[in-house]
């Protein structure tokens, strides 16, 4: 079954982009070097208390800074993509290398599971992140639409 198209959608909400999300930060200045530094984000401070992150699209996440950072779990996580695999295992060296200097708490190993070769890292704040090669993933999954049924 195709996906439907913007047009095709009836909902409550007449949502028209995903725009943000937000996370807990506990150290702005901390925090804003490790995105723009190890993962290579474009960061702004618009408040006293806050700041954006984005990377290559239109929606940004709202980093908020707290002094009680809620643990993520590491199936709730950020991701961002590379463009090898080869760039994955750099990141993964990195992340070992920089681990103190960048206040990672966890680093996952490299695993290759459902078309993504991938690792996880826990920040300073206690957010996962997830550093992947998958090609074609994002578009192909929604290009195939539901391809395991709904059971309603």
């Amino acid at each position: 079954m195709a996906t439907e198209t913007r047009e095709a959608v009836k909902s409550i909400v007449p949502s028209m982009v995903l725009s943000h999300g937000t996370l807990i930060c506990q150290d702005m200045n901390k925090t804003r070097k490790f995105y723009t530094e190890f993962l290579g984000l474009e960061v702004v401070r618009h408040g006293k208390p806050a700041m954006m992150f984005r990377l290559g699209t239109g929606m940004h996440v709202v980093a908020v800074q707290s002094s009680k950072p809620t643990p993520m779990h590491v199936l709730h996580h950020w991701g961002v993509d590379v463009a090898t695999k080869a760039e994955v295992e750099e990141a993964h060296e990195n992340a070992l290398k920089y681990q103190d200097q960048y206040g990672i708490q966890k680093i996952m190993n490299i695993t290759d599971q459902h078309g993504v070769y991938s690792f996880y890292l826990q920040d300073l704040d206690l957010n996962w992140w997830e550093v992947q090669y998958a090609p074609n993933q994002h578009d192909d999954c929604f290009n195939a639409g539901d391809i395991i049924p709904w059971d309603d």
